[in-house]
């Protein structure tokens, strides 16, 4: 599809996306307080594991979902987990930060009920990038506390252009092709997802990763996380294609792209990532909310 193909719902709605963006008009949905709470706290060297428990209890909902997700047999197969200070004396301040996180930032975040199906896509393939993002920097040699949160919010853009869609098609009375809506998720999502993560201030290396992911190639500078993210994402693409039994021939074939080439992963690293799938696999579907 290109603009000549847009009906005239989807000019119109495009004319607005872009005037959006050209004001930097664009709205952020509200960053959950516990969320922001929880990232400022795993940025404080001087917290602990009893502040962190305590922050998360305060929730009571996301409490529920994260004693849920650590106790799932992809973090816990042999013994049940009773309480948060036992999860994260077992599995640790990062991976639990991590686990609230992701379960704080959902798709409840956006309210489009014409695209809800695909915006959960969306955050399937978002939390699954996360997931791959920690293991491609670990092989990798780089900044593996980072990736998580990149990942996460690497298209934090795309749900936002569709939520815009469904409320301008509501105010006019109009529907849109899914196939348009696509189209203009994919155009502008970059754009709406630099405004947002710089709305909620997070790190310059989160905002680089939104910005480059898909062009990090193209940048003077190359940011190392928005690399990671972009081969991340790919092997996100196909571990949410095919079952497990399946994925090792998929990933053979992504793991040729030349992103994995720049991130100086050789035969044995890149054999190591692909045994890594079952593992990626039951991860990103326990953190699924």
């Amino acid at each position: 599809m290109s603009d000549q193909d847009l009906s005239p719902i989807g000019r119109e709605v495009e004319a607005i996306l872009g005037k959006l963006v050209a004001e930097k008009k664009i709205d952020a949905p509200m960053l959950p307080e516990v969320a922001s709470q929880v990232l400022a706290l795993s940025n404080d060297p001087d917290s602990d594991a009893a502040q962190l428990a305590k922050l998360i209890q305060s929730d009571q909902a996301l409490a529920g979902h994260v004693m849920r997700i650590a106790n799932s047999a992809a973090y816990t197969p042999n013994a049940s987990m009773i309480s948060l200070q036992q999860a994260i004396a077992r599995l640790g301040m990062t991976l639990i930060t991590d686990i609230a996180i992701a379960a704080s930032l959902n798709t409840k975040l956006f309210k489009a009920p014409k695209f809800t199906k695909r915006i959960a896509e969306i955050w399937g393939h978002a939390v699954s990038t996360a997931v791959w993002g920690k293991e491609v920097a670990r092989l990798s040699q780089r900044n593996v506390e980072a990736s998580f949160l990149c990942g996460l919010l690497h298209s934090i853009g795309r749900p936002a252009i569709l939520q815009v869609i469904h409320d301008v098609t509501n105010k006019l009375g109009q529907d849109i092709e899914l196939e348009e809506a696509l189209y203009l998720e994919e155009h502008f999502h970059v754009a709406f997802g630099e405004v947002i993560v710089q709305k909620w201030g997070m790190p310059i290396i989160v905002q680089e990763a939104v910005q480059y992911y898909q062009q990090y190639q193209q940048v003077k500078e190359i940011s190392e996380q928005a690399m990671i993210v972009h081969g991340a994402a790919k092997l996100a693409s196909g571990t949410l294609m095919l079952e497990v039994s399946e994925l090792t021939d998929i990933l053979k074939g992504i793991v040729e792209e030349p992103v994995f080439a720049d991130l100086n992963l050789y035969e044995d690293d890149l054999t190591k990532l692909i045994q890594l799938s079952g593992q990626v696999k039951a991860s990103m579907e326990a953190m699924r909310v």
